[in-house]
């Protein structure tokens, strides 16, 4: 077995190929050839060109001392580049179609689409630095991208483009599985867009915002189709636009898998009359007298072993009962229980109204001070008392809290078993991660566009490298790779492996076991 190993000898640090074997004895053995040093400079690794020819692929038997395939100015005109996150992104984006739907509906752009996608997926900075990134990262074929150019590229996609993109890439990736559906705003600097509406977002900043809705297949997990609205975030009309749009690029077999925000009675009703035939697996919020009574109805018999559903290292209890929603409609209800979840849930209130009775009574603490004081204790004024007040929990209002902690109530058209409903469920929580990473990790917490086109192709590149984050973030899930690494340090890590260009030959610095094991877990080919 080769490996590369280093030295440190003085100040410098030496690099040798270490091979392992065993003697005619069978002892272990190791062999070691000095193939270069590192740059005390710059960190990278300097190769000896002996070595650099081995690794070129040279087949033919060379005396060095006498003939070098590579001088010592070529070696140091030579260019040194970070490879491995960019080959692998690439791998991924041509194994799941992405590349070949890219090419064909943006023939003339989707090299720089796609390097603008990498660009942000492995560094999470502004696209104004992507030029930077690229000098020093082995890429696909490309020009320049300075800000100019890439501003240029966000005015040159088209909406029919677009629209041509997400109806092939629908078609590729029609699988027969749930569409999970949710919507965010995501803020903008920028006046002079006609989607985007005053409001105020998470961090109570008051900025316009777009809203963004997204389809993603929730057993593959991947992006399908995304689009963008002003005006209410959890609106009918938008379900029903986004049900016709994504009809009219062709994505059959839609189940919409909804959160509580869209778990209202008219939205629901809707859904039930519609032409379109939607079918739908909703979660219905406890503000609904029908949650509540659901509820009330299994509280004393759902805690038993044949209820009893297993997801992952979760236990609930879980039961289907066909109930009427209407004079006109019967829906499939899924009413659940996490017993844990609501202990933990008791304990955490218990604790919060506890420690604030302590702190009112001891004086330490103004009772006027929250709203919180004022919603779990009544505090009365006593000369008794050394805080000069006397403190009671609101008994009832705590345990008017904790009343459905725990319970989760689902309804559905055709979904008729718990167990597949609750699975189908957690899997859309992939879509609230998903809007997470387009925020935080591509650069779209803030869009600066100033032209409404240039903001829709902002977000369409995000879309292009947020299919491939997904997949990333599928397979590091699955693998178990997030116990022992971040996708931030799965990046670094690859990126480390380097690719230097001699004379037009493309050497690839040796492979590290940790990269190696990256590689094995995607299922991809070691680069060469």
């Amino acid at each position: 077995m080769t490996s590369i190993v280093k030295n440190k000898i003085g100040k410098y640090i030496y690099l040798y190929e270490s091979e392992s074997y065993r003697d005619k004895n069978g002892k272990p053995q190791t062999r070691k050839v000095s193939i270069g040093k590192i740059d005390p400079q710059t960190g990278n690794p300097i190769y000896k060109p002996e070595y650099l020819a081995r690794a070129a692929g040279t087949t033919k038997q060379q005396d060095f001392s006498n003939e070098k395939l590579f001088s010592e100015k070529d070696i140091k005109e030579s260019q040194i580049r970070e490879y491995g996150a960019f080959y692998l992104m690439e791998a991924i984006s041509a194994e799941i179609g992405l590349t070949n739907t890219l090419k064909s509906v943006l023939p003339e752009t989707w090299e720089k689409a796609l390097i603008l996608a990498f660009y942000m997926i492995a560094s999470g900075e502004p696209a104004m630095y992507c030029e930077d990134w690229l000098r020093k990262t082995e890429s696909l074929p490309c020009k320049i991208m300075s800000s100019q150019n890439i501003s240029k590229l966000l005015s040159a996609i088209s909406n029919a483009e677009r629209m041509a993109f997400f109806e092939k890439w629908g078609e590729l990736r029609n699988e027969k599985e749930y569409l999970a559906l949710d919507i965010t705003s995501i803020s903008s600097y920028s006046e002079f867009i006609d989607d985007i509406k005053w409001g105020y977002n998470r961090d109570k900043q008051r900025l316009n915002q777009i809203n963004v809705c997204l389809l993603m297949g929730a057993q593959s997990r991947l992006p399908v189709f995304q689009t963008t609205y002003s005006g209410s975030l959890k609106d009918l009309s938008t379900l029903k636009t986004t049900f016709q749009l994504a009809s009219g690029i062709k994505l059959r077999n839609l189940s919409l898998v909804l959160d509580q925000g869209f778990g209202s009675k008219k939205i629901i009703d809707a859904m039930l009359e519609s032409q379109e035939s939607i079918r739908f697996l909703v979660a219905v919020p406890f503000t609904m007298a029908f949650a509540k009574n659901q509820a009330d109805r299994e509280r004393k018999d759902i805690d038993s072993i044949a209820d009893t559903i297993v997801i992952g290292d979760d236990i609930i209890q879980g039961i289907t009962k066909e109930r009427a929603w209407s004079p006109k409609y019967s829906l499939f209800t899924h009413i659940f229980y996490n017993a844990e979840l609501a202990y933990q849930n008791k304990n955490r209130l218990y604790r919060h109204v506890a420690k604030l009775q302590a702190e009112v009574s001891k004086g330490s603490i103004n009772p006027n001070a929250n709203k919180e004081i004022k919603k779990y204790l009544t505090v009365r004024k006593s000369e008794r008392s050394a805080s000069g007040y006397t403190v009671n929990i609101r008994d009832k209002v705590v345990e008017n809290q904790l009343r459905f902690s725990g319970w989760l109530v689902i309804v559905s058209n055709h979904i008729d078993n718990a167990s597949e409903a609750i699975e189908i469920y957690h899997h859309k929580d992939v879509v609230e991660k998903c809007f997470l990473r387009m925020k935080n990790c591509l650069d779209l917490g803030r869009l600066k566009g100033h032209r409404d086109g240039h903001l829709q192709n902002k977000l369409f590149i995000g879309f292009i490298g947020l299919i491939v984050m997904v997949h990333i973030h599928k397979v590091m899930t699955d693998n178990n790779m997030y116990e022992s690494m971040t996708l931030k340090t799965l990046i670094k890590t690859l990126e480390r492996l380097r690719v230097q260009h001699i004379k037009g030959k493309k050497i690839v610095y040796p492979i590290t076991a940790e990269q190696k094991n990256i590689f094995d877990a995607f299922g991809i080919s070691y680069p060469m």
